[in-house]
């Protein structure tokens, strides 16, 4: 069997099951996760639904069982899903797992406190709609942090959602009119997607952290500057020591664990 067609069988396979619907009912999702550090326990919000779908079936195809905490930083968080990271891979299968992506799901309520689970993503240079990685979360550990500090953060969001807002409609605004035929000299790129860009800022308006947020920022923790720009899909539930504990693991200058942390296994639980 040659290379194309076990990349096409692969692909049509992992995108069934990524299709399939995750069981129904309302409620969160649970998932029990078991590492070599100990037992955490997430739920996953059914507000953020295509997040939770794909974990749902990554979990249930079995992807994480064996996989590493890869990438540990105290006082921020730990992320894992790498497909890097798991044994048993094809080159096939490492390039699919580890390219495709899931449109982002940002919603006000659900931000960065501690324990909270979010999908990783490249940067906003190469990825300007935020699209999640489709295997890579992290758990966000985070740390407590003053008023004036959550001040000067709402500016830093504020100030990253309209540079990548302007870039994006900058784009859609030359490929819009190259398409329809006729391409728009520069300024008229500029002045279009500036009108865009000031309904949005009148109709939107600034993102501004709630009462609820500042409060659990400076007295639980968290990591607010990734609001509205990572989305969180979910929270752990029990096991927050065993964050911390893996948060405190010794690690390289590629914050890799030195001495590798795991998920053994993965597995959703019953309420």
């Amino acid at each position: 069997m040659n290379t194309i067609v076990r990349r096409f069988i692969f692909l049509s396979v992992f995108f069934l099951l990524i299709s399939c619907s995750a069981p129904g009912g309302n409620g969160n999702t649970e998932v029990l996760i078991k590492t070599t550090s100990g037992d955490i326990k997430i739920k996953l919000y059914e507000n953020t639904p295509l997040h939770r779908d794909n974990f749902v079936k990554l979990v249930n195809m079995g992807f994480y069982d064996g996989i590493s905490f890869h990438r540990v930083i105290r006082d921020f968080m730990i992320q894992a899903g790498d497909p890097e990271t798991r044994t048993g891979l094809t080159k096939e299968q490492l390039d699919t797992l580890g390219k495709y992506t899931i449109p982002a799901e940002f919603r006000k309520e659900y931000f960065h406190k501690k324990g909270a689970i979010a999908a990783a993503r490249e940067g906003n240079d190469v990825n300007p709609e935020m699209r999640s990685s489709g295997t890579q979360f992290y758990i966000v550990q985070g740390k407590k942090y003053s008023e004036a500090e959550l001040k000067a953060t709402e500016e830093r969001i504020n100030s990253n959602i309209k540079q990548v807002l302007f870039s994006k409609l900058l784009k859609e605004t030359a490929d819009s009119a190259r398409k329809s035929g006729t391409p728009l000299q520069d300024a008229e790129i500029q002045e279009r997607a500036s009108m865009k860009m000031f309904d949005y800022l009148t109709t939107i308006g600034d993102f501004k952290f709630s009462q609820e947020q500042i409060e659990i920022y400076m007295n639980t923790g968290g990591t607010p500057r990734l609001d509205r720009t990572y989305t969180v899909f979910g929270e752990v539930i029990e096991g927050l020591d065993i964050v911390d504990r893996i948060a405190a693991v010794q690690t390289n200058q590629a914050d890799k664990p030195i001495n590798d942390v795991k998920i053994i296994k993965m597995k959703l639980v019953s309420k």
